[in-house]
């Protein structure tokens, strides 16, 4: 059947005479997942990063759509509206077995509960297109992989939903659904809150480098509100005489997860080192337990020389700042005989520092 053309001009102009209706299409908004990736040389050349998503939070009309885009290691959550976000390391069901130093000495956490990534991180949900309504919990997974697409979520119902990143404790943003005769911001209007925010956060973490930790204390990173983040240890080099106990401890604002790990080779550049291997298990479903767990039993001081589990090892196994987590803030060490001593974060093998013990 033939529509005759002059009645179709004139539906057409009363549907877009009626109030509010040229709103009623669906839009995509997009919240970056980490640092927006056009602003990350600018803070790479600092040692910064930010875990928090940009905007922090975006306002929207029922069913428009939210595409999270990878920017970074992080992970989007949305749980069941009133749920919590998952956990980064779960009990995998096996236990700790053969984990022994390089003198053949079994550690402690065998049969402990080994962990690894809880395994719906493990399942990747980016370049899918997914309803959400609060019922049913929507996961990103981590983002494992290059040149990753959006995942993008469509919003069925009005209210208030949080999302969160499950590698990041407390980095977190909330989707704000209104019916679709509400006012929400402009896509203009968006792009101007993230550079504000970016501009905030690229000046709060300029100032991180000069961060003095208590005496006695190494940070590992050091942090800003807003989810901003060093990537180095504060002091990169510390003196110490023999004996001296050092904390190793995150730094109070930090939303991050760091090692402080003593052992023969480069993580960075020699991967099948002894530090190496340690390192790069992390890329791995199940992290080796000499790089999660700390090396010497909890509520033990070790004592450090080259001699240590055969090698010179020690770890603080992984730390978090978050009352959240089962994880330590911080760990300590005593150094047992004179020397210069190499440390590294195994989880970012990058970050580097040294105790010159004399």
């Amino acid at each position: 059947m033939t529509v005759p053309t002059r009645g179709l001009v004139v539906a057409c102009g009363v549907l877009l005479a009626v109030p509010g209706l040229a709103q009623a299409k669906a839009k995509t908004r997009t919240v970056s997942m980490g640092t927006p990736v056009k602003v990350q040389p600018a803070f790479q050349q600092s040692g910064l990063d930010v875990n928090d998503f940009f905007p922090h939070g975006v306002k929207i009309h029922v069913g428009d759509t939210v595409s999270f885009a990878p920017a970074g290691f992080h992970t989007v959550d949305i749980p069941a509206k009133g749920g919590k976000p998952l956990p980064l390391f779960s009990p995998t069901g096996q236990k700790v077995a053969g984990a022994v130093d390089a003198n053949g000495a079994p550690f402690w956490f065998n049969n402990q509960d080994a962990l690894g990534f809880t395994p719906a991180l493990l399942k990747s949900a980016f370049g899918k297109k997914v309803k959400y309504g609060g019922k049913k919990r929507v996961e990103s997974g981590v983002p494992l992989g290059e040149n990753l697409k959006p995942l993008k979520v469509k919003f069925k119902k009005a209210g208030s939903y949080r999302y969160y990143c499950d590698v990041h404790t407390g980095m977190t943003g909330v989707v704000k659904v209104v019916k679709k005769d509400a006012k929400v911001p402009s896509g203009k209007q968006l792009d101007k809150l993230v550079k504000a925010q970016v501009a905030r956060d690229l000046r709060r973490g300029r100032t991180l480098v000069q961060t003095q930790p208590p005496a006695g204390t190494v940070y590992t990173g050091a942090s800003a509100p807003g989810g901003v983040e060093f990537f180095g240890m504060l002091p990169s080099s510390i003196r110490v005489p023999v004996g001296a106990t050092v904390q190793f401890s995150m730094s109070p604002a930090s939303l991050e997860v760091h090692t402080a790990t003593f052992g023969p080779g480069d993580p960075d550049k020699e991967p099948t080192s002894y530090l190496g291997q340690i390192a790069a298990s992390f890329q791995g479903a199940t992290p080796d337990p000499r790089g999660l767990y700390p090396s010497e039993l909890p509520g033990t001081t070790g004592v450090l020389t080259p001699a240590l589990h055969g090698n010179g090892f020690w770890s603080s196994g992984a730390m978090d700042a978050s009352a959240a987590t089962p994880l330590p803030p911080a760990n300590a060490v005593r150094f047992g005989a004179a020397g210069t001593y190499q440390f590294y974060c195994m989880i970012h093998p990058f970050m580097h520092g040294t105790v010159i013990v004399a």
